[in-house]
């Protein structure tokens, strides 16, 4: 890794004034469609970190009822919806890319909201730390997906062809209602 790319993951990772403002780092739709080729889900699903519709969009494009909400209006589904203060279920099923500062809150609330799946895109790093690997060993994880090709993520707005491709290492984390046993591994292709 060049040193350019390694300050530039450094910096991601410890200045809070380098991230973007509410961890808005939109997901490559290539993503979710490498997702939907490996997992289905029973129901409508719903994505609680919609920002502007990306992931949304390949969900409904495949077949798939969301209920797409945020927080914040970037011009997609219903603002407002802060999804850590929900109280009631809008879909048995939900996948999202949080925001990274809070996914752990937000996967306990996925859990708690849903009873089918729960699918986050997050950095493969988020299988460190001792706080999560026993945390990890209390919930439902069935499958890490990890993506072979770097998906390229921006900040602020999505990744285009010109962006080239992304410096950091993601997957996507499956927890399922009901699983019992050790998560399985995988792998699959990112970009097209």
């Amino acid at each position: 890794m060049g040193r350019n790319t390694s300050t530039y993951a450094s910096a991601q990772r410890d200045d809070p004034e380098n991230r973007e403002e509410n961890d808005f780092y939109p997901t490559h739709p290539s993503a979710t469609r490498a997702l939907l080729s490996v997992e289905k889900f029973d129901g409508p699903i719903w994505e609680p970190a919609c920002g502007e519709g990306d992931m949304s969009r390949v969900l409904e494009a495949a077949g798939y009822d969301v209920i797409s909400t945020d927080l914040i209006d970037r011009g997609y589904g219903e603002h407002g919806v802060d999804f850590l203060r929900e109280w009631k279920s809008r879909a048995p099923n939900v996948a999202t890319n949080p925001p990274f500062g809070i996914a752990m809150p937000f996967i306990n609330c996925a859990l708690q909201m849903s009873t089918g799946k729960v699918a986050m895109f997050l950095r493969l790093a988020f299988l460190e730390g001792q706080r999560r690997g026993a945390w990890f060993k209390r919930t439902p994880l069935k499958k890490v997906w990890v993506m072979s090709n770097r998906v390229p993520m921006q900040r602020g707005r999505l990744a285009v062809g010109e962006d080239g491709t992304g410096v950091l290492a993601f997957a996507w984390f499956i927890w399922e209602h009901g699983y019992e046993g050790e998560p399985s591994i995988g792998w699959l292709e990112g970009r097209d």
